[in-house]
């Protein structure tokens, strides 16, 4: 395709249109869908069962980067307060944490988090 314009020639070439696979998003959606994905909180209850070494052992077994001082933090707050926020995240993952949690005998939940990651 050749082009004149303001007395200037030139040659544009054609646009490169990324195709995709029907019924497969494009790894631009993917992202997008990730970035807008609503986030979850994982909930860890208080309970009568576990002692606080156990708890603060599992945590950090199950969600990835837990520090010991964190996990202290979060073990605490559920024992003086019956419940505390474990971690924020894709609701995907916020299920696995949740079934890992309480595959481990720890009383856990998700909800919906009111804010961003």
């Amino acid at each position: 395709m050749s082009a004149a314009g303001a007395g200037k020639g030139g040659v544009l070439e054609r646009p490169i249109i990324e195709r995709t696979t029907p019924g497969r998003d494009s790894e631009f959606d993917l992202r997008k869908s990730r970035k807008t994905s609503p986030p979850y909180r994982v909930m860890l209850h208080n309970d009568n069962f576990n002692k606080r070494e156990y708890v603060v052992q599992v945590l950090m077994k199950v969600i990835p980067g837990m520090t010991l001082d964190n996990a202290v933090n979060i073990m605490q707050e559920a024992h003086y307060n019956g419940l505390s926020v474990v971690i924020i995240c894709s609701q995907a993952d916020a299920e696995e944490h949740c079934m890992q949690l309480r595959g481990n005998g720890l009383l856990s939940s998700i909800e919906p988090a009111s804010g961003g990651c």
